[in-house]
């Protein structure tokens, strides 16, 4: 059976799904999630040919040796051993490829077929996103080695936000600047793009409204949305602003920066690692980057990283609410977005002077509509498919 692979890769992570087409649209059949890719990496392989959420039919580790993680071939090792396993035990011929990117620059507003080309120019956008994209090109040229021949498309997620205003992109610094592509991109937009859909799916009306979707999880960001195009975002040049995320800072003080270079002598290198690495959840915390764990830990200080993230969470609502004149629907998504709903109950009663109210019974058992009956403001705990909306791309574009 002809079949779309769709690839999804982190620093220290590999996510793939297998899609086909059905019926004018695009079917999951399985999920493989291989965690640690520093070694030994965790490999879990879901079904979704019969549940919506998949059913676990295989899990192994991967050692730090069968990885050749000394070589850097993680992920070309773990990649190869995800497609031996579907050879083996399905009956799926890969014939297409889609990839999530997560910088896509302004030269790319919409899903592209890879090329010599484009793979050179994406490469140029590395220092937007260090954590990311090489990660996201280094499967790329992964695929071509293990699956030669095939046709690859790139999806970015910075490509949903090309829609908002100048006057919420652009930095107050000389246009020379602005003009080089120093301003705000946004990112998550696929995960944005998806939720647009499943609302559009639920109610059409739903999805012209002036929504909030927070993409809640290790990376976590919002944004605005109001008839069906984004408006706005908490994320901007890069994937470090706005909320305070696992490890990732969020919004600092430029000043800060400043600080550390004259005061601490500290280098380029040392202030990304602090920020990118060091920083958010795991920083204030001094604990873990893991929300689950800082729930568990209780303590002062993790108590401190929870509410600092919940009040971040409640004070850009106000602010992506005033970029759009009003609020009408509240959407959580993202890992934490998802599944916390402690989190969610939270950020509910923060925002409760623009009318939003949680039913305490829909929010503890992750119903989908999740606000009271009186609440002015609907609110929804959605789950995400990045990699649905990718197969959908892919197979657009490649048809």
């Amino acid at each position: 059976m002809n079949s779309i692979l769709i690839v999804n890769a982190g620093s220290s992570s590999l996510k793939c799904s297998v899609f086909d087409e059905f019926d004018g649209d695009i079917r999951q059949h399985f999920r493989v999630k291989v965690a640690n890719l520093a070694g030994p990496a965790r490999l879990e392989i879901y079904d979704h040919s019969e549940k919506a959420d998949g059913v676990l039919v295989d899990k192994f580790e991967l050692s730090a040796e069968e990885l050749d993680v000394a070589h850097s071939q993680a992920h070309h090792q773990a990649l190869s051993v995800v497609l031996k396993w579907l050879d083996k035990n399905t009956k799926f011929r890969i014939t297409q490829i889609g990839h999530r990117v997560v910088h896509g620059g302004d030269a790319y507003s919409e899903p592209v077929v890879v090329t010599n080309e484009v793979l050179e120019s994406l490469k140029k956008l590395i220092p937007l996103a260090p954590l990311h994209q090489p990660y996201n090109l280094k499967l790329i040229d992964v695929c071509k080695d293990v699956l030669p021949g095939l046709p690859q498309v790139a999806c970015f997620d910075t490509a949903f936000h090309s829609t908002i205003p100048d006057v919420a992109r652009n930095f107050a610094i000389p246009r020379a600047l602005t003009h080089e592509g120093v301003r705000r991109y946004g990112f998550h937009g696929l995960s944005y793009q998806y939720i647009l859909n499943k609302l559009q799916q639920l109610d059409p009306e739903l999805a012209s409204s002036r929504i909030v979707t927070a993409h809640l999880g290790a990376g976590a960001s919002m944004c605005a949305i109001h008839n069906g195009e984004s408006v706005a975002s908490t994320m901007g040049f890069t994937a470090l602003d706005g909320l305070p995320m696992g490890s990732r800072c969020g919004q600092i003080d430029p000043g800060v920066l400043l600080y550390l270079m004259r005061e601490h002598k500290m280098d380029v290198d040392a202030i990304e690692s602090l920020l990118y690495k060091n920083s958010g959840w795991q920083g204030v915390s001094g604990i873990s980057s893991d929300m689950l764990t800082l729930h568990k830990n209780g303590s002062e200080h993790a108590r401190e990283a929870i509410d600092m993230f919940v009040y971040r969470i409640a004070r850009e609502t106000g602010s992506l609410v005033a970029s759009m004149g009003g609020l009408d629907t509240f959407v959580f998504t993202g890992g934490v977005g998802e599944n916390d709903a402690e989190i969610r109950a939270q950020v509910a009663r923060q925002n409760e002077w623009l009318g939003m109210k949680i039913d305490p019974q829909r929010n503890a058992t992750n119903e989908y509509l999740i606000s009271a009956d009186d609440s002015k403001v609907k609110v929804f705990a959605i789950p995400t498919n990045e990699e649905l909306m990718i197969a959908r791309h892919t197979s657009r574009l490649l048809r």
